[in-house]
């Protein structure tokens, strides 16, 4: 049989958000976390209703199936809880959550999940995702539409395709029942982690020689580090020797304590949750879109169309770069034939047209006329003066100097 060796919970409201919607749970058997979405509308509500009812799934049961039936049961709960609260306080409209839970049971681990928070399994240093993103982003991964780098920086990547919510009466929740193992290390995380930190970052912090609340505290620091434009919560479990004793569960985020809003709901509502009609907190980016074929087809369009005008202006900015090169070019082609300089042709005194400098293998000068003044016969500094270029401002200046030239030889 399997136990809990170590598990530790953390979560940070972030760089730019100015309140934590997310929650975390790290129990005696069951671990989760729960992403609110929803901004002015309570995302922090959402997530903290469902941690609350959540948590009364962490007990023993006697089974693998019963288990999965009893942890997919507490997140269908908590979506009715959440639909209630919205009944109650319509400012709350459009609240909803992600949940990915893992339940321990026996030699086993019930999965239970639903949005775009992640489950991660690090075994024999190999670390894999388990769970899938129900987001539109992944839906064009999955249809080779897009790489998961450009899901990465999509500009539809935060819309989500389930979640808990006031949306749907009974939404669709993976489950599924894995194997576990002593030394296998599971991570959950809201997307603040896994949309920010790369795979392989978060595969070698979690590998690492170092306790789980360790570990847990640097995958929070790497994702600070890399700017945290979202809330992060991580809940990392060590699988192995139980310690002794069994420490208590532990809550993080929104969940933590009881939201201040105002008057108490009824008491038949989940614990620790009170309300009032509103709230000055920023409108969280996450959004909830309902999970079909109409809404993808459609949101597929609109970004082809991105695509396009994204192409068209480039190209755009592309001609007109070129445009402005090839009118420089040509203005500073014409500037230099209103130049002149006397110089040498076949050992005389001539007059050229432009400017002494080639650009490449285009010469910017030609020559203008050759005279009867041989070079031989000047003076030996006019013919280093000549050798190395005389430089006139015009044809008439040009010719003024071959006339000095020419008096010199009288």
């Amino acid at each position: 049989m399997a136990h809990v060796k170590a598990s530790a919970a953390v979560s940070h409201v972030g760089r730019i958000r100015q309140n934590n919607q997310d929650s975390g749970y790290a129990g005696h058997r069951l671990f989760f976390v729960a992403d609110g979405m929803g901004g002015h509308a309570g995302g922090d509500v959402a997530s903290a209703i469902a941690t609350h009812r959540v948590a009364d799934a962490d007990t023993v049961y006697p089974s693998g199936p019963e288990a999965a039936a009893a942890l997919e049961g507490a997140l269908l709960a908590a979506n009715r809880n959440i639909t209630e609260t919205v009944a109650d306080h319509s400012e709350l409209t459009g609240m909803g959550t992600t949940v990915s839970a893992m339940l321990l049971q026996d030699d086993r681990v019930v999965i239970a999940h639903i949005g775009d928070s992640r489950i991660y399994l690090l075994r024999s240093d190999e670390l894999s995702q388990i769970t899938t993103d129900h987001t539109f982003v992944q839906r064009l991964v999955d249809a080779g539409r897009i790489t998961a780098e450009e899901a990465m920086v999509h500009p539809r990547r935060s819309v989500l395709m389930r979640v808990l919510g006031d949306v749907e009466t009974r939404p669709e929740v993976d489950t599924m029942v894995l194997d576990t193992r002593p030394g296998d290390r599971w991570l959950m995380c809201s997307d603040g982690l896994s949309g920010v930190v790369p795979f392989d970052e978060i595969q070698e912090i979690m590998a690492a020689d170092a306790g789980a609340k360790q570990v847990a505290d640097r995958l929070v620091k790497a994702s600070l580090d890399g700017g945290a434009p979202d809330n992060v919560t991580v809940v990392v479990v060590d699988i192995g020797e139980p310690p002794a004793p069994e420490t208590p569960p532990q809550v993080v985020g929104s969940a933590a304590a009881p939201l201040a809003f105002g008057q108490p709901i009824e008491p038949a509502r989940p614990r620790g949750i009170r309300l009032t009609p509103f709230r000055p907190h920023p409108v969280q980016e996450t959004h909830f879109e309902p999970d079909s074929e109409d809404f993808f087809d459609e949101i597929i369009e609109e970004d082809i169309r991105r695509r396009r005008r994204r192409r068209f202006v480039w190209s755009f900015w592309i001609v007109l770069l070129v445009a402005l090169i090839v009118a420089v070019v040509a203005l500073s082609y014409q500037w230099t034939q209103t130049r002149f300089y006397v110089g040498e042709s076949n050992g005389r005194v001539a007059v050229f047209q432009g400017v002494q400098q080639d650009l490449g293998p285009i010469s910017l000068h030609e020559l203008y006329r050759e005279t009867d003044i041989d070079i031989a016969d000047l003076r030996t500094y006019d013919q280093q003066r000549v050798q190395q270029t005389i430089s006139a401002g015009s044809l008439d200046e040009a010719l003024q100097i071959v006339d000095r030239l020419e008096e010199s030889l009288e």
